[in-house]
């Protein structure tokens, strides 16, 4: 194999070779000539140079919309997704929150929104439930995160609570998690434009980018009950733990959870389990697995 073969063949894995060129090295010793010494981690791509040479979703602002259906093979990860580690342990996925740092000073306990019922919000349509939604207690966030993507769509993914990121621009899974949630998504022919919506358990921001408590899942859960009946979809994809979790009143870790189809304990409705984006981030040894989550998506959709 040719070094340009060998170059163009690592190109196509989103591999780097960093071995140094034979020109490189000292005849006497073995040393590399004048190099300065590469990091340990300089033998591994890094997620966002995967993220980098693989195919970037369309514009929204161009107005272009993602294909119907994924121009690659379901067979084959594209090198967003590839891992050399896909075997790494379940256990670390326990630990999958979102990515935004959290806040340097703790802020004081909250109490619940006292404003409205869940009965309130039962016959409203998507405007009045996300105007009704803007008139409740923040508990300290900046703004509701409602929601984004196609009301009508056959797909609904739930986070669990917005960030600092999402907090700061009301949309959910934006920053670098929600990049790779887009890619992700364009990678079986879907996006947040066309064929899926996006929102959370929670639609306001913890403090401190904690885990959500029980008060605040019950204040914002009727929202949730409600979007899903106006949506309708076809399949609830749960990204993380604690979204997996609440909506399936499991203990269960989401190693255990993911794999299989559930059912949606308050309606006929199935619910897939897959790891958080951000988690992934830290973790691209999970990456093969989280592909075949992304595969059962596809199929699913195909089948609506």
């Amino acid at each position: 194999m040719t070094p340009g073969d060998r170059k163009r063949m690592l190109d196509a894995l989103g591999l780097v070779d960093w071995r140094p060129r034979p020109d490189r090295i000292h005849a006497s010793t073995g040393n590399v000539a004048d190099e300065p010494a590469v990091a340990a981690a300089a033998d591994v791509v890094t997620d966002e140079q995967a993220m980098e040479r693989s195919p970037a979703p369309p514009s929204v602002e161009q107005g272009e919309a993602a294909p119907a259906q994924a121009d690659a093979s379901l067979d084959e990860a594209p090198a967003a997704f590839a891992s050399a580690r896909a075997e790494a342990s379940d256990a670390v996925a326990e630990h999958d929150q979102r990515d935004e740092p959290a806040d340097p000073v703790p802020e004081p306990p909250v109490e619940p929104s006292t404003h409205g019922q869940p009965g309130d919000v039962s016959q409203m349509d998507w405007d009045e439930l996300e105007a009704w939604l803007a008139t409740c207690d923040h508990r300290g966030a900046s703004r509701p995160v409602f929601g984004i993507g196609a009301r009508d769509a056959d797909v609904l993914i739930v986070g669990e609570a917005p960030g600092a990121n999402e907090d700061a621009q009301g949309v959910p899974f934006v920053g670098r998690a929600g990049k790779l949630l887009d890619r992700m998504l364009f990678a079986i022919g879907c996006s947040r434009e066309t064929n899926v919506y996006i929102t959370n358990i929670c639609k306001f921001r913890p403090p401190n980018n904690r885990d959500p408590n029980a008060d605040e899942v019950a204040a914002d859960w009727p929202v949730l009950e409600r979007q899903i009946e106006l949506m309708n979809p076809k399949l609830v994809v749960a990204v993380g733990r604690v979204a997996a979790q609440t909506l399936l009143d499991s203990k269960q870790s989401l190693g255990k959870m993911r794999g299989t189809l559930h059912r949606y304990p308050r309606r006929e409705l199935d619910v897939l389990v897959t790891y958080h984006p951000a988690f992934l981030l830290r973790s691209p040894g999970q990456k093969a697995k989280a592909w075949i989550d992304l595969k059962q998506i596809a199929r699913r959709i195909a089948q609506a």
